[in-house]
């Protein structure tokens, strides 16, 4: 479903990603954990070209693009459609309802009759549990919530790749298990995601597959058991025990 060759990531002088290598089976959930500033979101931004890479190939579901010449607009935009991404901050539309804010990609980016998207937009949010919140603008909404919704609008647009970047970050404690559950009954259901986050719990129950990314290279890559219980570089030790003492 997606593969990563030779995947390169430079900002002026600064090189973030150094020549990532990465394959992730469809139905697969990979997650991928690493220090701050280890490159996991730019990877991630990559996938989906919301930063353009500097050189290397990236395929989701037999599209590629292949950076090593110039890529035009319209393919970028046709292959950024192959993923929903769900950010940090949630980036809700602050003068839309849950339920526009749903509906807002279908209908704008694919050009979707709006009583088809309503009908799968009521039944999104439904899913997430918010169903009785179609009306409730963001600012009437928990952080949780929030983050559900969003959620809800990246899987309105029917990727073929769900792509999250540390979606419980910015959501006090109690209200990150109600994200989490949503994920876990995506990755059920047999959606194929990359993950980056610091959930280590989430990493151990769902992944398929762990990463751990540190200045800016894959370091080990393995299941849950193999990079939990058995690491084997060093670098990837001492990132875990620092998680585990909570340093």
């Amino acid at each position: 479903m997606i593969s990563v060759q030779s995947l390169y990531k430079q900002f002026g002088e600064l090189e973030v990603l150094k020549g990532i290598e990465l394959n992730v089976e469809q139905g697969k959930v990979v997650v991928v954990i690493g220090p701050s500033g280890s490159g996991k979101t730019t990877l991630l931004r990559c996938l989906n070209i919301l930063e353009t890479p500097t050189s290397g190939k990236v395929e989701i579901d037999h599209q590629s693009l292949d950076f090593s010449e110039k890529v035009s607009s319209n393919k970028i935009a046709s292959f950024r459609r192959l993923t929903g991404m769900v950010f940090q901050n949630y980036n809700l539309f602050p003068h839309m309802t849950a339920l526009q804010n749903v509906m807002e990609g279908p209908i704008t980016v694919k050009k979707e009759a709006k009583s088809k998207v309503e009908e799968r937009a009521k039944r999104l949010l439904d899913k997430v549990g918010l169903g009785d919140k179609l009306d409730f603008y963001p600012f009437q909404l928990s952080g949780g919530q929030q983050q559900r919704v969003g959620i809800a609008r990246a899987l309105a647009m029917e990727p073929k790749v769900m792509l999250f970047d540390e979606p419980t970050s910015a959501l006090d404690p109690e209200l990150v298990g109600e994200v989490l559950r949503v994920m876990k009954e995506l990755a059920q259901e047999g959606m194929t995601m990359v993950v980056v986050t610091h959930e280590m719990k989430f990493a151990k129950e769902v992944a398929d597959e762990v990463i751990f990314m540190d200045d800016g290279k894959i370091v080990e890559k393995g299941t849950p058991i193999e990079i939990f219980e058995n690491p084997k570089t060093d670098r990837t030790k001492q990132f875990l025990r620092m998680i585990e003492s909570g340093v």
